[in-house]
């Protein structure tokens, strides 16, 4: 069982045990805090989604930044049943923002979500299903507030180019990369609209 820790906010220091499971592989703590430098220290007001979530670092992250309103989407029950532990061991009064966490499929869930209601959308799906990510890109799109907010993060394998892919879904005119770290054989990538 391996460890993740809560990088900053309300909830520093905290720590999200991590189950042994296939496919599930945290974002480093190097990754989420760039990450969050980049997205800011503070994201008062915000309402973010995290999809495919796994340990829920990223969600959890943000809402201990200050975070409005924090979707967390799990489908794997037993990744669900280890993210409800941790979360439960977290005062939820600490934070100001409001956690919603769902065992469901993400790609429903986001289906589901009305057009421009998210500020910052967090898709890091297993890697050997890259039609996920694909998928849940599209949706991200569709569902990303305007703003100097907006965001979409992916995390995904290196041997996938982001630029390709944004090229063949036709997103290439409307997002562009901010920012890319490397963690092993992961790429996180920072998208935002174009026209911010």
């Amino acid at each position: 069982m391996g460890k993740v820790r809560i990088i900053g906010g309300s909830w520093r220091g905290r720590v999200l045990l991590v189950e042994d499971a296939p496919g599930l592989r945290p974002s480093a703590d190097r990754v989420r805090e760039t990450l969050f430098n980049l997205l800011g220290q503070v994201l008062d007001d915000l309402i973010c989604v995290d999809c495919f979530a796994g340990t829920g670092a990223l969600g959890l992250e943000a809402l201990s930044r200050g975070a409005r309103q924090v979707h967390i989407l799990e489908k794997a029950s037993n990744a669900f049943k280890a993210l409800q532990k941790n979360i439960s061991s977290f005062k939820l009064e600490e934070v100001t923002g409001e956690l919603i966490l769902q065992k469901t499929d993400a790609l429903t869930y986001l289906a589901k979500l009305p057009s421009q209601a998210i500020d910052i959308v967090f898709i890091d799906p297993p890697f050997a299903q890259p039609e996920l990510l694909q998928q849940a890109l599209l949706q991200a799109k569709r569902i990303l507030r305007v703003g100097p907010s907006a965001a979409i993060y992916l995390e995904h394998p290196s041997t996938l180019k982001i630029e390709t892919l944004l090229t063949e879904l036709k997103l290439d005119q409307e997002l562009i990369i901010k920012r890319s770290i490397r963690s092993g054989q992961a790429i996180g990538t920072l998208l935002v609209p174009k026209t911010i």
